[in-house]
């Protein structure tokens, strides 16, 4: 059983800078994949977020819910013709970035909101979750130029990486994976990339853990 056979839809998460579009890329097209990627240049708010976070971040979150559940939601059932689908976001990190962003008045808000959509969608029968060191994505986000990240302080960046790193030592939905990609360059290397994918293959428990650098 080749490994989308096992995992048609894998999810692909981790703070800004950790490499997970790029990997997703990769993924989709080795598979042959539907690629679902997070369209945050969509988003006319999160410019004004990175300049003044305080004052734009609830208008910035609100943009990223309604657009993430309406990407997801043709997700809700496997496809039938057996296409695998790879994403470099999923619903639930959505609360996350809310809690870190927002005041406990937007929070409460947002919460309303975000019941009230009760937003339903297909739980990832795989999720990578990158790590790499503050310093490692600080570069990524800087050699990528993307305008509006460089306003990206390192503060906010370390309180991020926690928030994930808090998320997913309790998150259990899924088959988990924690890479830690500070070394594993899949966009210049294929043996990189092949190694990563030795290892997907070789999952046989619901958490387990791959630092390259050691192995």
């Amino acid at each position: 059983m080749s490994i989308t056979q096992k995992y048609p839809y894998i999810v692909i998460e981790g703070p800004i800078g950790s490499g997970k579009t790029t990997l997703a890329r990769k993924l989709a097209d080795h598979f042959s994949a539907q690629l679902l990627l997070e369209n945050a240049g969509a988003n006319p708010f999160l410019p004004k977020f990175y300049e003044d976070p305080s004052r734009h971040a609830l208008a910035t979150q609100l943009f990223f819910l309604f657009q993430r559940a309406e990407q997801l939601q043709g997700l809700e059932q496997p496809d039938l013709f057996g296409t695998p689908v790879i994403a470099d976001f999923f619903l639930d990190k959505d609360p996350l970035f809310a809690r870190l962003t927002l005041n406990d008045t937007e929070f409460n808000l947002y919460r309303t909101i975000y019941n009230h959509l009760q937003p339903q969608t297909r739980t990832p029968d795989l999720v990578l979750y990158l790590q790499a060191p503050v310093e490692t994505m600080m570069e990524r986000i800087y050699k990528r130029a993307i305008h509006y990240e460089q306003h990206i302080g390192r503060d906010y960046l370390e309180r991020l990486a926690a928030t994930y790193s808090e998320f997913f030592h309790q998150y259990d939905a899924s088959p988990l994976l924690i890479v830690n990609n500070e070394h594993l360059d899949v966009s210049t290397s294929e043996d990189a990339f092949n190694l990563l994918l030795e290892r997907i293959d070789s999952l046989r428990g619901q958490r387990e853990y791959f630092n390259p650098n050691l192995e």
